[in-house]
């Protein structure tokens, strides 16, 4: 049997109670790991909930660490969070829209991510 193929996308959404600051630029810095650190734990979190209870069948939804980037967005801190699924070969293929969907509901409507205070409009799955 072939391998699962591997898709890759990018999660980006917008945290609101994190000020961005220029060393969130620097994966260096301290700020910078600690953030990843917990943006990676929420994501995985969201990807675990997103395996037990959604019609998708891959076998991963998660970035790597060191595959975050946060950029200024007014007063408030964008995320770009570069992410692999696999598709399993039995089950429904990679889907943005499915993703978004499943999303939105483990953030309350766009609107939580752990502590962190989401922008609504912000969430967008690319790939």
């Amino acid at each position: 049997p072939l391998a699962p193929a591997v898709k890759n996308f990018t999660l980006n959404f917008t945290i609101t109670n994190l000020q961005f600051t220029a060393d969130l630029q620097k994966p260096s810095s301290r700020r910078f790991k600690s953030t990843e650190k917990v943006m990676y734990h929420y994501v995985s979190l969201a990807n675990n909930a997103l395996l037990g209870h959604s019609s998708l069948s891959i076998s991963h939804l998660l970035p790597s660490p060191g595959h975050f980037a946060y950029f200024h967005n007014r007063d408030d801190t964008g995320v770009d969070a570069m992410c692999s699924c696999r598709d399993e070969p039995s089950g429904p293929k990679f889907n943005r829209t499915t993703i978004y969907h499943e999303l939105s509901k483990m953030t309350n409507g766009i609107t939580k991510l752990g502590h962190y205070s989401l922008n609504s409009q912000s969430l967008y799955v690319n790939g």
